[in-house]
C-alpha cells in the first residue's frame, strides 16, 4: 500500500455543541451533538473523531473515535443532529462524560467507510459485545428501510432486508445499553451476559452458534466487539459459508489516515497480509479478509 496519507474530506467544527451527554446503563453515555451538515452527511458504520475535552483545552490532546448511533431530523425531514454511544474505559471517555449541555467539542467527520446496501431480501444478523451494538441501530434502521442517511437520503430506492436480530453480550445485564431504542426500531434483540444476569448465560457467539446449527441462514452477519469475539464470529460463518462483515475498534490517534496508529493485517488477492488502516480503508472489512493469526494495533 502507498504511505501517502489521503487528504481528509471530513467536516472539522472547532465547537460542535453538545445537545445532552445522557448516562443510559453502567458508565455508559449518549451524547447527542448539534451539527446539520455532519448529520445530513454521515452514514451507518462511519464515525467521528472527538476531542474530549473542554473548548480550547488541549488535554487529552488527541481525538477519540465514535462510531454512529443515530441521527435526528427536524419536523422538515432535515437532520440537524447526531448521535454517539460511549463506555467510559480511560481518560479520554472520563473527560467526555463531564461534558455537559451547551458546551463545545472540537469534532471532525464523518471518516470511513461505511457499510454497504443491503443484502437481498432475506434476514440479516447483528453480532455485537461490549459497546459494539453503537453501529447497528442506524445500520438497521437504514436495511429495514424504515430511515435513510447521508447525502442519498430520500434520493433512491436501495430495496430492504426482511427482518434485522441484534445478538448482544456484555459482561452484565448493568452494562446494557439502548436495548429499548432497537426493539422500537424493529430490530429484535437477544441478549448474552458472562454472568447470567440477563438472558443466556454465556458468550453472545454461541447465539450465533446455535441459530447457524438450526439451519438458519442470515443473507449477512454483522459484527463488532473485541477482537477476539470477531475472530470467533469469522469462524462460525466459514464453516456456514454466510457472508460476513466485522466493524473494527482499533485505536486512533488522527482519524483520516495520517498516523498510521490503527493498521490491521488485511489478505489480499495472494493470500498474504498487508497493513490497512482501519480509518480510511475501514472500519468496516469482509470478515475472511481480516488475518485473524496477527494482532491488530
Amino acid at each position: 500500500m502507498s504511505l501517502e496519507a489521503q487528504a481528509p474530506s471530513a467536516v472539522v467544527r472547532a465547537g460542535a455543541t453538545i445537545v445532552e451527554n445522557q448516562a443510559i446503563a453502567l458508565d455508559t453515555y449518549r451524547l447527542r451533538i448539534a451539527d446539520p451538515e455532519l448529520a445530513r452527511r454521515i452514514l451507518p458504520g462511519q464515525f467521528v473523531m472527538i476531542r474530549t475535552g473542554a473548548e480550547g483545552a488541549s488535554d487529552p490532546l488527541l481525538g477519540r473515535p465514535f462510531a454512529l448511533y443515530d441521527v435526528h431530523r427536524n419536523a422538515s425531514g432535515n437532520a440537524y443532529s447526531f448521535d454517539v454511544v460511549y463506555l467510559v474505559i480511560g481518560r479520554g471517555t472520563a473527560s467526555l462524560a463531564g461534558r455537559r449541555a451547551g458546551e463545545r467539542l472540537a469534532v471532525w467527520g464523518p471518516l470511513g467507510n461505511g457499510f454497504g446496501p443491503p443484502p437481498g431480501p432475506g434476514p440479516v444478523v447483528f453480532v455485537a459485545g461490549g459497546v459494539g451494538q453503537t453501529p447497528f441501530l442506524a445500520l438497521g434502521r437504514d436495511w429495514l428501510g424504515t430511515a435513510s442517511y447521508g447525502d442519498r437520503a430520500g434520493t433512491e430506492d436501495r430495496g430492504r432486508v426482511e427482518s434485522a436480530t441484534l445478538l448482544y453480550g456484555v459482561r452484565t445485564a448493568e452494562l446494557l445499553a439502548g436495548v429499548d431504542d432497537f426493539r422500537k426500531a424493529g430490530i429484535d434483540v437477544e441478549i448474552a451476559t458472562d454472568d447470567g444476569s440477563a438472558g443466556r448465560h454465556g458468550f453472545v457467539t454461541q447465539l450465533l452458534a446455535e441459530r447457524l446449527e438450526r439451519g438458519e441462514r442470515p443473507s449477512r452477519v454483522v459484527a463488532c466487539g473485541p477482537p477476539a469475539m470477531l475472530a470467533a464470529v469469522a469462524r462460525l460463518v466459514e464453516t456456514h459459508k454466510i457472508p460476513c462483515d466485522v466493524s473494527l475498534e482499533n485505536h486512533m490517534a488522527c482519524g483520516f489516515g495520517a498516523c498510521f496508529s490503527c493498521v490491521t493485517p488485511i489478505l489480499q488477492a495472494d493470500g498474504e497480509p498487508d497493513l490497512r488502516r482501519v480509518c480510511v480503508e475501514g472500519p468496516v472489512f469482509p470478515a475472511d479478509r481480516v488475518d485473524w493469526s496477527r494482532p491488530s494495533h
